[in-house]
């Protein structure tokens, strides 16, 4: 099966829908010194269609360990589960910031396997976060 391409307009849609923020773990564009890529969140190899509905923002660290993952291992149900899916929940009911805003804290068991499969709380962007933390440029807005 030949894999479909992300148009330029597709492109430009998802990082305008995502106001300059990946869709997981809401690292910003501006801060990041790696590039961001529109990823399928259902690989099109598990069927996934290069979609707008099918497309998200992601940090190159977020895109790097997700890869392919559609699921993954809640450490408190010990099962596995789907993994957070940007265009059909949102953000807010599977994830939180713990006091100081440094780390995301999964609130359900997709929330803590995607916190867990995707390493949301990597050392460099826990870093990140308390400096803009401290700047006042860190959380995001909702």
């Amino acid at each position: 099966m030949r894999k479909s391409r992300v148009t330029a307009k597709q492109r430009r849609l998802v990082v305008e829908r995502a106001q300059g923020y990946c869709e997981y773990c809401l690292s910003q564009v501006r801060f990041s010194t790696q590039s961001f890529s529109v990823e399928h969140i259902i690989p099109q190899d598990k069927g996934g269609k290069t979609k707008v509905e099918n497309l998200a923002l992601s940090c190159q660290g977020c895109n790097n360990y997700k890869y392919t993952k559609t699921e993954g291992y809640d450490p408190v149900s010990h099962q596995y589960v789907p993994l957070y899916h940007p265009r059909q929940q949102q953000w807010g009911d599977h994830f939180a910031w713990n006091d100081d805003c440094t780390l995301i804290i999964g609130v359900t068991a997709t929330g803590r396997a995607t916190v867990e499969t995707l390493h949301l709380n990597r050392e460099g962007v826990v870093n990140l976060r308390r400096l803009l933390y401290t700047a006042k440029k860190h959380p995001p807005k909702s």
